[in-house]
């Protein structure tokens, strides 16, 4: 529950895929560590370093209460939307956090700039110095910005974009992953249809 890149200068209604385009092809931008990738919503495409969900199928954790999922795309976005769900706890904390992150700002552009870079590092530091954080069990202040809602055609990486071998290394990189969830999924449903599954919290 830490900020680990923080990019600044962007006006709110850019869309998300144009920000991250824009700070991955910086020359000192944002780099996903080799071997890593970042859970991503709907809002983005499927590319190196980056996972998303299938669209068209429930996602959000108030979606998933009182019902189980029925195939394992339905469940890898259960997976996925609660490993994610840290992203979102992660930002309402923040604005929980400074009330300044919650109203319009009439600072200029470069003042609010530095002032969310402070409220980022301030958070970290109290996360890693702090054993237990106050704030931490209040209610979370919802990003919203997390839908497929208002997503342009401007995909982050357009796989015609993307040299052909690195492509092909994450696509089976990715199957990997969605092999070992239909594992998981299969085995959690031998176990239900045998009544020892036990759904999880």
């Amino acid at each position: 529950m830490q900020f680990i890149y923080v990019f600044l200068g962007w006006e709110g209604s850019a869309s998300d895929s144009r920000v991250l385009h824009d700070a991955i092809t910086r020359p000192n931008g944002f780099k996903v560590p080799a071997g890593y990738y970042y859970l991503v919503d709907g809002g983005y495409t499927n590319g190196e370093g980056f996972l998303a969900p299938y669209r068209g199928i429930p996602y959000h954790l108030s979606e998933w209460e009182g019902r189980t999922p029925s195939n394992k795309e339905e469940y890898f976005n259960m997976k996925h939307s609660k490993a994610r769900n840290v992203i979102e706890r992660c930002f309402g904390l923040l604005k929980g956090r400074w009330s300044i992150l919650r109203s319009p700002s009439f600072y200029p552009i470069r003042t609010q700039g530095r002032i969310i870079t402070a409220c980022c590092l301030l958070h970290n530091l109290i996360r890693q110095e702090m054993s237990v954080d106050p704030m931490e069990n209040l209610p979370i202040i919802e990003d919203g910005q997390n839908t497929e809602e208002g997503m342009d055609n401007e995909n982050i990486l357009n796989a015609t974009q993307e040299p052909k071998g690195r492509r092909r290394k994450w696509e089976a990189f990715e199957e990997e992953v969605l092999l070992g969830v239909l594992e998981d999924f299969v085995a959690r449903k031998q176990r239900c249809d045998t009544g020892a599954f036990k759904q999880e919290k």
